[in-house]
């Protein structure tokens, strides 16, 4: 796991909660933002629901597509700000879902995992034990 500095940590968490206020979260009213530090730089993504459940998107994976498009493909770090937590003490509320354990498991398996205003910082391991992976062909 990456390890970045204090500053660096409150940078990424700065961008993530600027973010997540321009989400579009008319049913949950939970507004999430996202900002993944890869080599070339920082890349941010914000959830966008949708009527039909299923096709919401996370934050997490709309800055993980974003990074993609523009052709990043290492990544050192992502933060997560859930600006409408109504206890940020309660970290499970704020971690990322299922499918975007996922995401980070297989984009950014080394990266730090931080979540704005939790003490501490994560692995995917600690997230998502024995994950899903295929093999390298």
């Amino acid at each position: 796991m990456s390890q970045l500095s204090s500053q660096e940590r409150e940078k990424l968490c700065q961008a993530a909660r600027e973010v997540a206020r321009l989400a579009y979260a008319p049913y949950s009213k939970f507004r999430v933002g996202a900002a993944i530090l890869g080599h070339r730089g920082i890349y941010v993504g914000t959830n966008v629901e949708n009527a039909s459940y299923g096709l919401t998107l996370c934050a997490e994976r709309s800055a993980f597509a974003s990074a993609i498009a523009r052709g990043e493909r290492k990544f050192q770090a992502i933060a997560i700000a859930c600006i409408d937590a109504p206890n940020p003490q309660e970290i499970e509320a704020m971690t990322p879902c299922g499918a975007c354990r996922q995401w980070i498991a297989e984009l950014a398996a080394t990266a730090e995992i931080i979540i704005c205003g939790c003490d501490r910082s994560f692995g995917i391991e600690d997230l998502l034990p024995l994950s899903f992976r295929l093999e390298d062909s």
